[in-house]
């Protein structure tokens, strides 16, 4: 599995458009594994405020990688936009790290509900927003434990 954390794409997607995909597709060339592209909008200890909408995501479609990985939790994604990318396997970014309450499960499987009328289920991946490198230990534990519930909860419903 190999994993790209691509924060500059979002941040300067008419550049992005003229040549970010080609550049992308061109380090994920001869990767035999998985792969996977995280479109981040900066850590949540840093960007405390982040847009509802990604700027450059249905341009994702495009891009070789398998999965897509998108913040949905804190900045409140609206859903829609993943319809774009059914090719793909999609990191639904379910756990806010912005906020130090540790979600209940129930709070997680609803986040993910939020995806599923875009994303068909067996596409969906339950995961953080972001890297969870600052929030306490015992907090993201915490998060992560309430993450693994919620799967089960929706493995329990969906199958």
């Amino acid at each position: 599995m190999v994993q790209i954390d691509e924060p500059w794409m979002q941040a300067r997607p008419e550049k992005a458009r003229q040549y970010g995909l080609k550049a992308l597709n061109r380090a994920l060339e001869g990767v035999t594994g998985k792969t996977a592209v995280h479109i981040c909008f900066g850590y949540a200890a840093v960007i405390h405020q982040k847009p509802a909408g990604y700027s450059f995501l249905p341009e994702f479609a495009a891009c070789s990688c398998h999965q897509v990985s998108i913040e949905a939790a804190q900045p409140k994604l609206d859903c829609a936009v993943l319809s774009t990318l059914a090719n793909k396997q999609i990191l639904v970014g379910c756990l806010d790290l912005n906020d130090m309450t540790i979600e209940t499960p129930q709070t997680v499987v609803a986040r993910i509900k939020r995806a599923l009328p875009y994303v068909a289920k067996e596409n969906v991946v339950l995961a953080p927003d972001c890297g969870m490198k600052y929030l306490p230990r015992e907090v993201a534990f915490g998060k992560l434990q309430a993450m693994v519930e919620a799967a089960k909860l929706l493995r329990a419903e969906f199958s």
